[in-house]
């Protein structure tokens, strides 16, 4: 696999993990720049070509609210999560649990099996 093409499935992986950390860490305000800071101090490191537009795309979608506040001297957009988001995210919390224990599970079972034991990822696979 080139370096090119690994880029491009991290980029894949990571782009539903991004919504549901945004949302996540919108449960308390935050403008752009804490916002971005919080998911850098959280591992997830984000350009901010990528987080702006997302941030506004989630707004446009009802899944924020957003106000203008005087800060340090400045005027900064503050958003949070909308009634409508808090909801949305609640129920991706619960998929996003579902998935990540189906696939620790099937990963584990990769690794112990080598693949052998395909009855078993096919029961698990009908649990998801």
């Amino acid at each position: 696999m080139t370096s090119s093409q690994l880029v491009k499935m991290r980029l894949e992986l990571r782009r539903g993990v991004l919504v549901l950390a945004v949302l996540g860490l919108l449960k308390q305000p935050h403008y752009g720049y804490s916002l971005r800071k919080q998911l850098q101090d959280g591992g997830i490191d984000i350009d901010e070509g990528t987080l702006y537009p997302l941030v506004r795309r989630l707004a446009d979608q009802g899944l924020l609210d957003s106000e203008w506040r005087q800060a340090e001297g400045r005027e900064r957009r503050y958003y949070q999560l909308s009634s409508l988001g808090a909801e949305l995210l609640s129920q991706l919390t619960d998929e996003w649990q579902q998935l990540n224990g189906a696939l620790a599970f099937l990963l584990e079972q990769s690794a112990d099996t080598n693949g052998s034991d395909m009855n078993s990822l096919d029961e698990s696979a009908e649990e998801i």
